[in-house]
C-alpha cells in the first residue's frame, strides 16, 4: 500500500453570504493551484467533491471550470463529516494504486439541506441539530455536574482562537459572561454554545509518496484512519459517550501505531460546546483530568492544543468544508506554518469529524 500525504490546500473565508456552491468550490480549488509548486491540471487523476448541496454533477463542473480532465470524479455526502469521508475516499484510490494525485474540494452554502435529517422520523423535533445538542448537554450536565460556566469556557476559548484565523466566520472575543448571557435557544443551550452554519469551501491535494515531493518539501502523511457509523437514528444513540468516536479513534491509533498521549494538537468536532468536552474525553486526550478541568486549563494558559483555528464554534461550520478545513489546520501546524496559531514542536495531529449527533464519526492521524 502506497503512503499518502497532503501536498497542498486552499480555503475561502467562511461567511453568511449566499454564494453559488460552484463558485465556492472553484475559489478554494484555485488557491490550491496558486500555492502548490509544479502543479498542473494534467497531473490530477481525480476530483472529489464533498457537499450536502443538492446541485448535480459537481465533480465534473469543478473539473471543467478548473481545466482538469480527471479519471475519477464524483461527489460524497455524509452530513457534517462529508469532508473527511471524501479525503478517505481519495486516500483509498491513491493507496491502492488507482491514482497518484487527487483534489478534494468541499463546501456548502448557508441554509443547505444537510442541516436537517428528514429521513429519521424517530427524531421528531430532533431533526434539527439544536435539539440533539440540547439533549446531549442536559445529559452531560446531569452526569458530570457540569456548570454553565464550564460550558461557556469552551465557547470563549474557541472564539478567542478564531480571532487569529483569517478565514473564520467570527472574530469576536466573547467573554464567558457574554456567552452565559447570550440568547436562550433551549433550556440548556445559548446561541453562543452553538456552531455557526455558514457558507465556505476548503480544498486539499493528496498525492502518493511517488510524486508528492514534486509539489512540496514538507509533505504531511495520513498515517491513521478510523471510521464508524452506528446508525442514522438519534434514538439509538448514547447520550453520554460518543461511541462512534471511540471506535474510530481506536482504529486510527492502531493504524498509525500511536496513542492519545502522542497527539500534540487536535481539531475536534465542537458542533456544540458539550461536544468538545465529550470528544476530548472519548479520544483519550484527558486521561489525567476531567474534560472540564482540561479545557479550563487550556483557556487559562492560552494553550491552543484543541481547536487552534477556533473550532466549528469560532470558525464556522459549512458542512462539506468542515472536515477539510480541520485537516488544513493540522497540516499547517505540522508544517510550522500556522502563524499566530502555531503550537511549538508539533509532530502528530488528530482530526475528529462527526455527523448527526455522533451517529457517525471519522478520526484521522496526521504526521510530519
Amino acid at each position: 500500500m502506497k503512503k499518502v500525504g497532503i501536498a497542498g490546500y486552499g480555503s475561502t473565508k467562511f461567511s453568511k453570504n449566499k454564494i453559488p456552491i460552484e463558485e465556492l468550490l472553484v475559489e478554494s480549488t484555485k488557491q490550491v493551484f496558486q500555492t502548490t509548486s509544479n502543479l498542473s491540471q494534467n497531473l490530477i487523476d481525480g476530483v472529489i467533491v464533498s457537499t450536502n448541496d443538492n446541485s448535480k454533477y459537481l465533480g465534473a463542473i469543478v473539473s471543467e471550470r478548473s481545466g482538469i480532465k480527471p479519471k475519477i470524479s464524483h461527489t460524497i455526502e455524509h452530513l457534517c463529516s462529508s469532508g473527511t469521508n471524501a479525503v478517505i475516499s481519495a486516500f483509498s484510490y491513491i493507496a491502492s494504486g488507482l491514482a497518484d494525485v487527487i483534489l478534494v474540494t468541499g463546501g456548502d452554502v448557508i441554509g443547505n439541506p444537510g442541516q436537517v435529517l428528514e429521513w429519521d422520523q424517530s427524531r421528531g423535533e430532533l431533526n434539527h441539530p439544536i435539539y440533539w445538542g440540547s439533549i446531549f448537554t442536559k445529559a452531560y450536565k446531569r452526569k458530570f455536574n457540569t456548570t454553565e460556566e464550564e460550558l461557556a469556557i469552551v465557547s470563549a476559548k474557541n472564539h478567542k482562537q478564531a480571532i487569529d484565523n483569517p478565514n473564520s466566520y467570527s472574530h469576536e472575543p466573547y467573554t464567558i459572561s457574554q456567552i452565559m448571557n447570550s440568547k436562550i435557544i433551549t433550556d440548556d443551550l445559548r446561541i453562543l454554545d452553538c456552531s455557526y452554519p455558514c457558507s465556505g469551501s476548503a480544498s486539499v491535494l493528496l498525492a502518493s509518496e511517488n510524486i508528492i515531493k514534486k509539489f512540496t518539501d514538507t509533505p504531511i502523511w495520513i498515517s491513521g484512519i478510523g471510521q464508524k457509523t452506528n446508525s442514522a437514528s438519534f434514538t439509538k444513540n448514547d447520550l453520554l459517550n460518543l461511541s462512534s468516536t471511540i471506535s474510530a479513534s481506536n482504529d486510527a491509533y492502531a493504524m498509525s501505531n500511536t496513542n492519545s498521549n502522542d497527539i500534540d494538537v487536535a481539531e475536534v468536532h465542537d458542533a456544540f460546546s458539550v461536544c468538545e468536552l465529550m470528544a476530548v474525553k472519548d479520544l483519550g486526550l484527558t486521561e489525567k483530568s476531567s474534560s472540564t478541568e482540561f479545557i479550563r486549563n487550556l483557556f487559562n494558559t492560552g494553550d491552543r492544543k484543541i481547536n487552534p483555528r477556533g473550532g466549528l464554534i469560532g470558525a464556522g461550520h459549512p458542512l462539506g468544508a468542515t472536515g477539510i478545513s480541520q485537516i488544513i489546520e493540522i497540516t499547517q501546524q505540522l508544517q510550522n506554518n500556522a502563524e499566530k496559531r502555531q503550537i511549538p514542536n508539533v509532530k502528530k495531529g488528530l482530526v475528529h469529524n462527526m455527523s448527526a449527533a455522533a451517529t457517525s464519526s471519522t478520526v484521522l492521524i496526521l504526521e510530519s
